[in-house]
């Protein structure tokens, strides 16, 4: 049996933990454009003139790399999140639609 104050309560809990986990991936996604052209700047530094060039430079470096991991991992701990809540607001319109065909089944009763 489903119980919605449960529900409710799980989605309260872990509100806070998708609202972090959901500003830790735009970070990340922010973080990883100026990542990516301090990456390229110090490829011209380092005699890199063409910006395509820069830019493979810049994606093929190990910090760039560790840092799209990261985001991929922030993007899988937010919609694992997200459909955890999504879940369990289904759950709640499960039950909803139940105590509806309960009251349609006593109604018809009487």
């Amino acid at each position: 049996m489903i119980d919605p104050e449960k529900c409710t309560e799980k989605i309260r809990e872990k509100a806070a933990a998708y609202g972090k986990a959901r500003a830790e991936r735009v970070y990340a996604e922010k973080f990883e454009s100026s990542k990516k052209a301090l990456l390229m700047k110090d490829a011209l530094a380092m005699g890199v003139e063409s910006v395509a060039a820069q830019e493979r430079e810049a994606k093929a470096d190990p910090e760039y790399l560790e840092l799209i991991m990261g985001l991929a991992a922030a993007v899988e701990i937010e919609e694992t999140l997200k459909w955890e809540l999504e879940a369990e607001r289904l759950d709640v319109e499960i039950w909803r639609t139940q105590q509806a065909n309960e009251r349609m089944i006593v109604k018809s009763h009487e």
